[in-house]
C-alpha cells in the first residue's frame, strides 16, 4: 500500500516523525526512493489525513483504539493530541484520577476502616460486604412484601360515635389481614390502613434486625473514618443515615401515641411519608455495585443536558396543551371533549410526548388528532436530542473504570512477579551458600536474565531499512556493558 503526498504537507508538524527530516531519514529506502513503515496499514490513512487536513484526527472504524494510540505514539504526535483522542474515545484520564484514599493513622483504626470500607482489601472485608448486600436486599423485600393485602393491617376508628355511646372497653381496634369486608368494617366505624409498628409481627422483628446491622455498620464506619467532618459530606453516608431514620422516627412516634392513649390521623400521614424514605435503602447497593456508580456519575455529568430536556418538555407541554384545548373547544358543549381546561391537558401532553399513551385522555376531533400527532413527533425528537451526550458520558466513565481496573490488575501482577523473583533469588542465595560451586552458575543465570530483560532496549536488532541503507546494526551486548 503506497501513499503519495508533498513534503510541505508533512512539514506542517515538524515535531512529529514524518515532519522532521532527520527522524524520518532512517526509514528512507534509497533504492525505491520512498519511506517504508512496517506498521498498521489502515491506521496510516488516518495519520496522513491528519497532516493533509490540518489537525483533524479520525480513527478508522476497523482499527482498535489501543492500536491507533500506539500508532500515534510511534509517529510521535504531540502529547495533547494523544490525550485529546483518549478523552474522545473515553479512555482513563490521569489528570482526573482521584487521589489515593486517606487512611487513618492508627493501625487498629486503619484495619477496621479497610474492613468496612474497602471490600477488595481482604477476604473478611469481602464477606462483610456480601453480608451487607444480603441485609439490604432483605430489608427491601420486607418493605415490599408487608404491603400485600394478606399481610396488611386495617385500623377501625370509632369516630362516628358520641362520647355517651362509646363503652369504656371500646376503642380503636386493629384487624390483621383483609378477611373482613368493607360492609362489616363499616358497621364498626371508619377503617383505614394501620401503619403503626407492631412489636409482635415477624416483619417488625426482621426490620429491627436489619436496622441494628445498618446502625452498627454506620457507627463503626464513622468511628474508624480518618476525617469525621468529611464523613457526612459523602452522599453515600447520607443515604445510610436516611435508611435508618424512618425506623427510629416511627418507633418514637408510636411510643408517644401510647403515652397519650389516643390516635391522631395526622400522625399516620406523617408515618406514611417517613416510611416512604425507606425506599432509599436501595441506593445503598451502589456502594458495592460498579454499574450503579457509573450510572450515578453519568447522571451527574449530564445534569445540564437533562435540565435542557426538562425545559424543552415544559415548553412543549404548555404549547400542545393549549393547542389541543382550543382544538377540542367545539366538542365541549356536546360533552365529547376530554379536556376541561389547559392545566387538565398537561397530563395528556406529558403522556403523549413520552410515547406512553394511557388512553384516559385523548383528542376526538380531526384538529385535535392533528395536534396529538404533532405532539407525539415533537416529543420523540425532544427526548432523542440529549441521548447521544448521555451515552457519550456513560462510555467515558465506563472505559475509565475499565482502564483503572486493568491498571490495578497489572500492578498486582507486577507485584506478584516481583515477589516470585525475590523468592527465586533467595533460593539461589541459599544454594550458593551451601554449594560454593553454584556461584558461577548463579552469575551466569543473572547475566542471561539481564540480557533477556533488555531485549526491547539497547540490544534490539537492527531494522530492515538499516540493512538496506548499508548501515551495520548494533551488536548484541548486555546492558551492563553500556
Amino acid at each position: 500500500m503506497r501513499f503519495h503526498t508533498r513534503r510541505s504537507t508533512l512539514e506542517r508538524y515538524p515535531k512529529t516523525l514524518l515532519g522532521d527530516k532527520s527522524k524520518r531519514r532512517r526509514y528512507f529506502d534509497p533504492v525505491r526512493r520512498e519511506l517504508f513503515f512496517d506498521r498498521n496499514r489502515p491506521s496510516f490513512d488516518a495519520i496522513l489525513y491528519y497532516y493533509q487536513s490540518g489537525g483533524r484526527l479520525r480513527r478508522p472504524l476497523a482499527v482498535h483504539p489501543d492500536i491507533f494510540v500506539e500508532e500515534m505514539e510511534f509517529y510521535q504526535f504531540d502529547e495533547h493530541v494523544i490525550e485529546r483522542f483518549r478523552r474522545v474515545e473515553g479512555y482513563w484520564d490521569p489528570n482526573s484520577e482521584a487521589p489515593p484514599p486517606e487512611m487513618p493513622r492508627n493501625e487498629f483504626q486503619k484495619r477496621v476502616w479497610l474492613l468496612v470500607e474497602h471490600p477488595e482489601s481482604s477476604l473478611a472485608a469481602r464477606l462483610i460486604a456480601i453480608l451487607s448486600v444480603v441485609v439490604i436486599l432483605l430489608s427491601i423485600v420486607i418493605f415490599c412484601v408487608e404491603t400485600l393485602p394478606q399481610f396488611r393491617r386495617i385500623r377501625v376508628v370509632n369516630d362516628t360515635a358520641t362520647l355517651a355511646d362509646v363503652r369504656p372497653d371500646s376503642g380503636n381496634d386493629t384487624v390483621s389481614g383483609t378477611t373482613c369486608g368493607s360492609v362489616e368494617l363499616a358497621a364498626y366505624g371508619r377503617f383505614e390502613i394501620d401503619d403503626r409498628p407492631s412489636f409482635s409481627e415477624p416483619f417488625f422483628l426482621l426490620e429491627t434486625a436489619c436496622i441494628v446491622w445498618f446502625a452498627l455498620e454506620l457507627f463503626v464506619r464513622f468511628a474508624s473514618c480518618p476525617d469525621h467532618a468529611a464523613f457526612f459530606r459523602d452522599i453515600m453516608n447520607v443515604i445510610d443515615l436516611l435508611a435508618i431514620t424512618p425506623y427510629f422516627f416511627s418507633l418514637v412516634t408510636h411510643v408517644f401515641e401510647l403515652w397519650e392513649a389516643g390516635s391522631q390521623p395526622s400522625s399516620l400521614a406523617i408515618l406514611r411519608v417517613i416510611r416512604l424514605v425507606r425506599v432509599f435503602r436501595i441506593f445503598k447497593l451502589s456502594r458495592y455495585s460498579k454499574g450503579l456508580q457509573i450510572l450515578g456519575l453519568t447522571i451527574r455529568a449530564s445534569l445540564r443536558e437533562l435540565g435542557l430536556l426538562i425545559f424543552f418538555l415544559i415548553i412543549c407541554v404548555v404549547l400542545f396543551s393549549s393547542a389541543v384545548f382550543f382544538a377540542e373547544a367545539d366538542l365541549q358543549a356536546d360533552g365529547l371533549s376530554h379536556f376541561d381546561s389547559i392545566p387538565d391537558a398537561f397530563w395528556w401532553a406529558v403522556v403523549t410526548m413520552t410515547t406512553v399513551g394511557y388512553g384516559d385522555m385523548r383528542p376526538v376531533g380531526p384538529w385535535g388528532k392533528l395536534v396529538g400527532s404533532m405532539c407525539a413527533i415533537a416529543g420523540v425528537l425532544t427526548i432523542a436530542l440529549p441521548v447521544p451526550v448521555i451515552v457519550s458520558n456513560f462510555n467515558y466513565f465506563y472505559h475509565r473504570d475499565r482502564d483503572i481496573h486493568y491498571r490495578q490488575s497489572d500492578t498486582d501482577t507486577a507485584g506478584t512477579s516481583a515477589r516470585k523473583t525475590s523468592t527465586l533469588n533467595t533460593c539461589l542465595q541459599t544454594i550458593a551458600s551451601r554449594r560454593p560451586t553454584m556461584t558461577m552458575l548463579r552469575s551466569s543465570m543473572s547475566r542471561v536474565s539481564g540480557t533477556a530483560m533488555t531485549s526491547f532496549g539497547g540490544t534490539r536488532p537492527g531494522l530492515v531499512t538499516e540493512q538496506m541503507y548499508g548501515r551495520v546494526p548494533v551488536s548484541h551486548k548486555p546492558l551492563a556493558k553500556f
